[in-house]
């Protein structure tokens, strides 16, 4: 019999059977991993099986290669902050929705682990919309996708970098990027490394910005060859997202 111990984030849960599910979760040390969970259609489950829940998590099967079977138990539940958050709430969903289609499973990633507990603690502040840009970089870097944000890619001067290449993932200055502006990129002010912009000055544009940048590079780089594409919670997320930033827009 194999078994082993842990805590894990709730990613998604698929209905299995009349009662039960089929639940992928990020564990902290065995990366993600999925597990059936007997009763997840019961009222005391169904408030543990949320997305985003951290739950501390036993799991058995009878060799290492079957899917096995979760005993979980609620540690925190980040959900409950954001129910009157909608926006928020997208966003949490959208972390997971990305964990759970783009990571491997069984792939050890305990920094993604801590990561995205530290995202979902971030969601709470003023500035969490350009955490949630942050971390969709971070994780494409944990994944073998790295942009270089730190300079301009033609040389030029990197105090004034304004476009991201869509080819290769590196910075470019506004003067650079000038004659090419159609094609690249850009670049969200408060990732610029000498940017004057503090977090929580920026207009929900500038956040905007960014989550069509990341999520570029995830469409073409991440999810390209898989066959449902880029998960629908991180559409779902932008999509949300931008119809708010008009919104606000028309009400200046």
């Amino acid at each position: 019999m194999e078994k082993w111990q842990d805590q894990g984030i709730v990613l998604s849960v698929r209905p299995h059977g009349e009662n039960g599910a089929v639940v992928s979760l990020l564990t902290e040390n065995h990366g993600r991993h999925a597990g059936y969970v007997r009763g997840a259609k019961g009222s005391r489950m169904r408030g543990t099986l949320e997305s985003g829940n951290l739950v501390s998590v036993n799991w058995q099967a009878r060799v290492s290669d079957d899917l096995g079977a979760f005993t979980l138990e609620l540690v925190n539940s980040p959900v409950s902050h954001f129910m009157q958050e909608a926006l928020k709430l997208a966003a949490l969903q959208s972390a997971c929705g990305i964990c759970d289609v783009a990571l491997p499973e069984r792939d050890g990633h305990s920094g993604l682990f801590h990561g995205l507990n530290a995202l979902f603690e971030v969601l709470q502040s003023d500035v969490w919309g350009e955490a949630y840009v942050m971390w969709e970089i971070a994780f494409l870097k944990e994944i073998g996708f790295s942009l270089d944000l730190s300079k301009c890619a033609g040389g030029s001067d990197s105090k004034d970098l304004a476009y991201v290449s869509p080819k290769t993932g590196r910075a470019v200055s506004r003067e650079a990027g000038e004659p090419y502006k159609d094609k690249l990129l850009l670049l969200p002010s408060f990732l610029s490394p000498l940017s004057h912009v503090s977090y929580g000055d920026g207009a929900m544009e500038d956040v905007l910005t960014g989550l069509q940048m990341s999520g570029y590079f995830f469409e073409h780089w991440v999810f390209t060859h898989h066959t449902k594409g880029i998960p629908e919670a991180r559409l779902r997320f932008q999509e949300r997202f931008a119809k708010t930033v008009n919104f606000e827009v028309l009400e200046r």
